[in-house]
């Protein structure tokens, strides 16, 4: 029985929170999950709230699982090596980053305007709008790179540019150095790391998942509150 199989049979039933686990995309959909999440967090306004930096770095950390489930799915003879994992999974991601992206701007470009007058609720919050606009008219078209690195910002970014037509060959220049970045960094920091502590300490980070998703949250999420806060009392 293969590592994927295994993780399969340690599935718990289900409860929403776990939509805020990076793991339990990994442990229920694999490779494909993972993909279709990271495309919804990066453009679609209801992918707010599902995690991004985090599942990319436990991505990492099980970068050879999903890479052996990929080939297994298609009968593929597997050819395994870190470096090509890492380069598959990189070159899926970033994709999945890219036309999430696109999918956002030309949501924006089409019904952006409208969407200020939408009635909020669990999946759309204006204020998150507001302030992904107000971040990109502070940093231009590098907010399409910069935001990729901010939850929240990140998803309604792309939306903004739409809205305000920002040149689509600019944006998509912005889109794929951005998504390319935040892949490669993400990934590798969760692998690299891994290897290392395994290495050094035989300390296995699988086994302390939910420490290091908490960390990664606290880290990605202080610099967005500590900005609606300042900005609440201006």
């Amino acid at each position: 029985m293969n590592t994927f199989h295994l993780l399969i049979n340690q599935i718990e039933p289900f409860h929403w929170s776990q939509l805020l686990q990076p793991q339990y995309y990994i442990n229920n959909g694999g490779l494909w999950l993972l993909l279709f999440v990271v495309f919804a967090e990066t453009g679609l306004f209801f992918g707010f709230f599902l995690p991004g930096d985090s599942l990319l770095f436990v991505a990492g950390i099980y970068s050879d699982t999903l890479i052996s489930h990929f080939f297994e799915t298609f009968h593929i003879p597997m050819v395994h090596g870190q470096w090509f994992d890492l380069f598959i999974l990189f070159a899926f991601i970033s994709i999945a980053g890219i036309l999430g992206n696109t999918v956002g701007y030309n949501i924006g470009k089409k019904v952006g305007p409208a969407m200020y007058d939408w009635k909020e609720n669990f999946f759309f919050k204006k204020k998150y709008l507001v302030q992904a606009q107000e971040f990109y008219e502070k940093h231009g078209g590098g907010a399409i790179i910069i935001a990729r690195f901010i939850p929240i910002v990140r998803t309604f970014a792309p939306i903004v540019a739409g809205i305000v037509r920002m040149d689509r060959n600019k944006f998509g220049f912005y889109n794929f150095i951005g998504s390319i970045t935040w892949v490669g960094s993400m990934l590798c920091a969760g692998h690299f790391l891994q290897a290392w502590i395994i290495d050094r300490f035989q300390f296995d980070l699988k086994q302390h998942l939910e420490i290091i998703v908490l960390g990664i949250v606290f880290v990605t999420t202080v610099p967005v509150i500590i900005k609606v806060i300042t900005h609440k009392s201006k």
